[in-house]
């Protein structure tokens, strides 16, 4: 219990009106002046900034917990050079220096948290690479800790656990990347990063939600820089066929590419089967065939 609540009334006159007053260190009456108590204890901080730049140099509380990084963020490192290095002399250095060194070593302590620093750093290359939100990051990181806590990570590569992770953090999350464009981030093969994905899905049991379509041709939408009625058809398109049970058995990356490619026929923002492909990373013999069923089973009109 504070001091404003221990002190609801001013004892001369009965006001409730009080104040505050850090800089006197007093709460006042403000119905007749009187000081009501002298010794009010400041909360504030001793320093202060006068914008956000100057706030983040003189706080002295830490970075948040974080799981992309193996100890969460928790631990600090010596400084050598800085401003806030008091080092004088040669001798006080070198000490520092030793001791920064064992601080690294007692960091990584054993094999697991070895194994976790590099695929957590791995990790945020993938991610980098890929341009994906922070929310999929730490999602990936905390699946490869499961990973590692469950000691399926044994024998079996980093880099290709941390791409699938990656990848099943994206399916989490909502955030459409394909195995093809994390397997040309990684320099790995799509084969080995499919095997990874469903070997952790069965061992962790782990539930994937199904892949929405639609967010597929809003992205591909979004990269040929079509107009939003052309997007809104594309998606309708795509509603109708799943109705109809077309995209069943088919790729979603195709028949997406499909729908967009008849928006842009239909709203004559000509785009050519080759740009659709390049964007949605499929072939042009792909598009052609889903293009035909799409418009002989939804009964769609196209002027040539």
């Amino acid at each position: 219990m504070d001091e404003k609540e221990k002190i609801r009334k001013c004892p001369e006159c009965g006001s409730d009106k009080l104040m505050r007053d850090y800089d006197a260190a007093e709460i006042v009456c403000l119905s007749c002046g009187c000081v009501v108590l002298d010794k009010l204890a400041d909360s504030r901080p001793e320093w202060r900034a006068f914008d956000n730049e100057q706030k983040e140099k003189r706080t002295r509380v830490g970075a948040p917990l974080t799981y992309t990084i193996h100890d969460k963020g928790l631990s600090t490192t010596i400084n050598l050079q800085g401003k806030n290095s008091r080092i004088d002399s040669a001798q006080e250095f070198e000490e520092a220096y030793k001791l920064r060194k064992w601080q690294r070593r007692m960091r990584i302590s054993d094999a697991v948290e070895r194994n976790l620093a590099v695929a957590l750093s791995e990790l945020s290359k993938i991610a980098s690479a890929l341009n994906l939100p922070k929310n999929v990051l730490e999602t990936a990181s905390i699946i490869y800790r499961k990973a590692i806590k469950k000691r399926i990570v044994r024998g079996r590569s980093i880099q290709s656990i941390a791409a699938a992770a990656i990848y099943l953090s994206c399916r989490k999350c909502g955030v459409l990347r394909t195995i093809d464009e994390i397997a040309d981030a990684t320099n790995l093969r799509k084969k080995d990063i499919g095997r990874s994905y469903r070997f952790m899905i069965k061992e962790l049991s782990d539930f994937v939600p199904p892949l929405t379509v639609s967010n597929y041709a809003a992205r591909f939408s979004n990269k040929l820089s079509l107009s939003g009625k052309a997007e809104a058809i594309a998606i309708k398109i795509l509603e109708i066929a799943k109705t109809m049970k077309l995209t069943s058995g088919r790729g979603p990356t195709g028949i997406a590419a499909a729908s967009t490619y008849i928006a842009t026929v239909l709203l004559n923002e000509r785009k050519t089967q080759r740009e659709v492909a390049e964007v949605a990373n499929v072939t042009e013999v792909t598009i052609r065939n889903r293009y035909k069923e799409l418009l002989e089973r939804i009964l769609i009109k196209v002027k040539l």
